[in-house]
């Protein structure tokens, strides 16, 4: 792990090194790699498909991608825009101490920071992290027994589910460690009262599997909504086998089929978020 600074000091500098300038939105593109830009348009997809999907809070949340290079940067919401306000041009792009690499006016969420970058920084593999704060996502975090095995679409991705128990809003540098050992190599998580997380090695593989997850947990809100003791459960079994059916197809699917359909749809629905 990097040396831990408490939130005050890894952002204090933030208004002052963005107070330099305001970005020309327009050069972005000239200023990075094409690697890069191909991910921060994929990443700015997301945003607006979340936001499509009525899965935002507002302004909370995030979601985020690491950039190719040896630099250790990743890309992040400004915490002043709503998610249909995302851009290419608009993400700011940080280092592991939470500070803008590039000129930029904006700042970002310190709780934002502490939990991607946790993952991020450990994960190899985690090249996006999702977090959200969905209605549905937060009622199945809040229960007791977690995702049940109620949909084919839960007990797909059960077994690579993992929990992390609440510790208050994220803004302690500490609690990284904790992330960080809770979702192990695991790529689905329920932060318990609070929300909802997946990781990917590509924009599409987090998007694909956040949306599985949400998709389960809302499902999961109705079933019980008329009571548990109606609820039909599998037969033994069966749960694992969808588990094993579910792990070895979201790669494939996620990269070839469903992620170019998603963005087809993000552009057919405002292709702003690509400029």
């Amino acid at each position: 792990m990097h040396s831990e600074k408490k939130p005050a000091d890894a952002f204090g500098s933030l208004t002052a090194n963005t107070a330099a300038g305001l970005v020309d939105h327009s050069s972005v593109a000239q200023q990075v790699s094409a690697e890069e830009w191909a991910l921060r348009v994929d990443l700015a997809a997301a945003y607006r498909l979340v936001a499509h999907f009525g899965w935002d809070d507002l302004i909370f949340t995030h979601l985020s991608a690491r950039v190719p290079g040896p630099e250790n940067h990743f890309l992040l919401n400004p915490l002043n825009l709503m998610f249909e306000e995302i851009t290419a041009s608009n993400l700011v792009k940080v280092d592991m101490e939470g500070h803008p690499v590039m000129a930029t006016p904006y700042v970002t969420n310190p709780a934002g920071f502490v939990i991607h970058s946790a993952l991020h920084m450990n994960r190899p593999d985690a090249h996006a992290v999702m977090h959200l704060h969905t209605p549905h996502g937060q009622a199945v975090s809040a229960h007791a027994n977690g995702l049940l095995p109620l949909t084919q679409t839960a007990m797909a991705i059960g077994e690579d589910l993992a929990f992390h128990d609440y510790e208050g809003i994220a803004v302690d540098l500490d609690e990284r460690q904790r992330l960080v050992a809770d979702i192990g190599v695991r790529n689905l998580m329920l932060l318990r009262n609070h929300g909802t997380l997946t990781v990917g090695e590509t924009v599409g593989e987090a998007f694909l599997r956040l949306y599985f997850l949400e998709r389960a947990c809302m499902a999961q809100v109705l079933a019980l909504s008329a009571g548990s003791e109606n609820l039909n459960l599998p037969n033994p079994g069966v749960a694992e086998l969808a588990a094993r059916q579910g792990s070895s197809g979201v790669k494939a699917i996620a990269n070839g089929f469903a992620w170019p359909a998603l963005l087809r749809k993000a552009f057919r629905l405002d292709p702003t978020f690509a400029t």
